[in-house]
């Protein structure tokens, strides 16, 4: 099968680095579970990384991260099949299309949950309000607008990488690797493992709740009656001086 170059020659999807079909193959997919996986296994060590006395329970904990592992598979999936549809190596168009998901998208993200906690403080819409799940529905709400918010990430990253910039940037990136199976499991593996440590740390902490309580600091104003009290009773059995 052929494919028509941005230089408006043709070439095979053999001669490419990374052929048409070599994210959605056996090694593909599996360099992708691989990749949930640790992002999975990330989520659950930053809950560790929290403190004792706010750390958040598990069920909190799940619904937090449901609503970003739901948007990441929409996110994924659909540069991992919007990739071949570009012309050129399907590896550089994929590696392009997740650094601008991972920065713009980011950006996108904050907007968005600022402005539904904005509204759910206005408006009395506490079902928007992320990282809260007291009202009725307010996960399956909250995980629907982060849904649709990564629709508008990918749509506007989508117009943005047919600038012809991009030309010579999926030229240059990844052109050191010539094995097609390094290039893949750079593209799909090695690059996202380390951009994904920061995103999720990021967004897990936008989605997050925020207004827990902190650690009691009665404590300081505890210790302080009772060295007043020690002092009265050493004042008191303490010998009085005659006056002269």
């Amino acid at each position: 099968m052929n494919t028509t170059l941005a230089d408006g020659g043709s070439t095979e999807w053999s001669t490419l680095h990374c052929s048409k079909d070599a994210l959605t193959d056996f090694f593909g997919w599996f360099l992708q579970g691989i990749l949930a996986t640790l992002a999975f296994t990330c989520l659950i060590g930053k809950r560790f990384c929290e403190p004792l006395y706010n750390r958040r329970s598990w069920e909190t904990w799940w619904y937090d991260t449901s609503k970003q592992g739901i948007g990441a598979m929409v996110i994924h999936m659909t540069n991992v099949y919007l990739a071949p549809l570009f012309q050129g190596d399907p590896c550089t168009w994929y590696i392009i299309n997740f650094l601008l998901d991972s920065t713009i998208g980011l950006f996108i993200i904050y907007i968005g949950i600022k402005t539904c906690q904005y509204l759910a403080r206005k408006k009395k819409w506490d079902a928007i309000n992320f990282g809260e799940y007291g009202a009725p529905k307010s996960w399956l709400y909250q995980t629907w607008i982060y849904v649709g918010l990564m629709a508008i990430v990918k749509l506007i990253t989508t117009l943005f990488i047919q600038l012809d910039i991009w030309d010579n940037v999926k030229n240059f990136v990844l052109s050191p690797f010539k094995d097609p199976r390094i290039e893949l499991a750079v593209v799909m593996l090695v690059i996202p493992f380390f951009v994904n440590i920061l995103i999720f740390w990021v967004t897990d902490n936008f989605l997050m709740r925020h207004t827990r309580k902190k650690r009691n600091t009665g404590t300081s104003h505890h210790h302080g009656r009772e060295h007043s009290l020690l002092q009265k009773v050493r004042g008191h059995f303490q010998p009085k001086t005659n006056e002269l």
